[in-house]
């Protein structure tokens, strides 16, 4: 076990000493450090307060109690930032969460990839078009997408843009979940709608039908979205990979009630597959805030790699700090999940288990980026296998989406072909599942909660 204690003082700035990666090269470091002095005197964009009640959410998901849907943009651009798009992205994960909560009997929590999801890491530093080789695009919070050399020269000033984009968008997010558009009735109105245009149809009508008659009932003995404010509200946080580490240090304050240190930029946030290095910048930075956290894990981890890290960012053994974030690829989830879960049950670590079904599954096809989602679908049901086999809760899923009707990943009840993927073919970067293949992914994920709630019941009843 890792002795926190030799570690050293944590401070906001304490990663500066440790070797890091994944790192823009800022020509201007004065303007840089300038940007990020006025970073700091800005409001938090969340609170700790806030922090606090997603981890105890994501506690009794650990316990397996709940379940945890985090979703969103592969990464967040300045250019689509209409109110429309948060909204569909919105209304589209509220579908996602109804269908999984009924399926599960479980709280969902919910957890959006939204407000401050802006860098990304990258397998190289540069990028070679046309014989032209130029830095690569890292997010809109660092430099631009376009190919010319003025717009990938990594600018400081993004980050106040970046800034004050998440604000409107947390603004928005928080009218949305607090003021009645999030209501169970408009859920379930949408809901109805894609059941009824999807080739699936009758395979999702059974679920459907359910719910339907549920809330009848409810409305029957007078529970309304009127009358009860848990119908008519949903809370609803925030996420994103703490991968510019200036910038989070920025936003990075003292909770006048606790005394502690929270990441204001966001209420979770997680450490990239790539950034995980026990002994390293990002791992440092992350194990002195309170937030929740995830850690992603890919097959390059070790059941011993994985316990190190866990007693870096969850030396007490809280319930609800630590998410591990599973991202193996369809084909590889056997080989590798197993021996990381009888590693941390074996240990008695208090963790919530999700599963990254998408970022293992990336190909190439027709010259586009994408990802099938047979693949996707492949993964999450060996995910819950594997959980099923362990003795282990399935805690959650986390996915690449948007509410926008979009051709980047391939397959799905209206099936996206390779061809196809040049029609609406819009991220900045990885592929994300669309609207509808984003919920039939939830009405599959149900059936699955749904089979392992059972079979929950059946061994308890067996127990006594």
């Amino acid at each position: 076990m890792t002795d926190v204690r030799s570690l050293g003082r944590w401070s906001p700035n304490s990663w500066r000493a440790k070797p890091i990666q994944q790192v823009p090269s800022y020509p201007d470091t004065d303007a840089l450090f300038a940007t990020e002095k006025q970073l700091a005197s800005y409001p938090p964009l969340v609170f700790a307060g806030e922090a606090r009640k997603l981890k105890r959410a994501l506690a009794n998901v650990a316990n397996g109690e709940g379940f945890l849907l985090q979703g969103g943009d592969c990464a967040e651009s300045f250019a689509e930032h209409g109110a429309d798009n948060i909204r569909d992205f919105f209304r589209v994960f509220l579908q996602m969460a109804v269908v999984l909560t009924f399926a599960g009997s479980q709280p969902v929590v919910k957890v959006g990839r939204i407000a401050g999801q802006f860098a990304k890491p990258r397998s190289s530093d540069t990028e070679t078009k046309d014989g032209a080789t130029l830095p690569s695009y890292r997010g809109d919070i660092i430099n631009g997408i376009e190919f010319e050399e003025k717009s990938r020269v990594p600018d400081p000033q993004r980050q106040i843009m970046a800034y004050r984009q998440s604000a409107a968008t947390l603004n928005l997010l928080r009218a949305f979940a607090q003021g009645g558009y999030a209501s169970l009735d408009n859920v379930h109105q949408w809901m109805l709608g894609f059941v009824a245009d999807s080739p699936q149809a009758e395979r999702y009508q059974a679920l459907a039908g359910r719910i339907s008659e549920t809330i009848e009932f409810m409305r029957a003995v007078g529970i309304t979205s009127e009358s009860n404010a848990s119908l008519r509200e949903t809370d609803f946080y925030t996420s994103h990979e703490a991968l510019l580490l200036g910038y989070e240090e920025a936003m990075t304050r003292v909770d006048s009630t606790s005394g502690d240190w929270y990441a204001t930029s966001g209420h979770m946030i997680w450490i990239g597959d790539r950034t995980r290095q026990p002994d390293h910048a990002h791992i440092e930075y992350c194990r002195g805030i309170k937030n929740p956290l995830g850690l992603k894990c890919g097959p390059s981890l070790t059941a011993d790699g994985l316990l190190q890290l866990i007693d870096l960012l969850n030396p007490e053994n809280e319930p609800g700090r630590l998410t591990l974030i599973a991202r193996f690829g369809a084909d590889k989830v056997t080989e590798h999940l197993p021996k990381l879960v009888r590693a941390v049950q074996k240990e008695g670590r208090k963790v919530v288990w999700s599963c990254d079904p998408m970022h293992g599954n990336t190909i190439t096809a027709a010259g586009f980026k994408t990802r099938p989602f047979e693949r996707i679908l492949k993964e999450v049901q060996t995910f819950f296998d594997v959980h099923h086999a362990e003795g282990s809760h399935p805690g959650g899923i986390h996915v690449e989406m948007t509410g926008k009707n979009v051709t980047e990943c391939t397959g799905g009840a209206r099936a996206v072909t390779a061809d196809e993927l040049q029609d609406r073919y819009h991220t900045h970067c990885d592929p994300r599942m669309n609207a509808d293949q984003a919920l039939e992914l939830a009405f599959l994920v149900a059936e699955l909660l749904n089979k392992n709630r059972v079979g929950f019941q059946h061994k308890k009843a067996a127990n006594g």
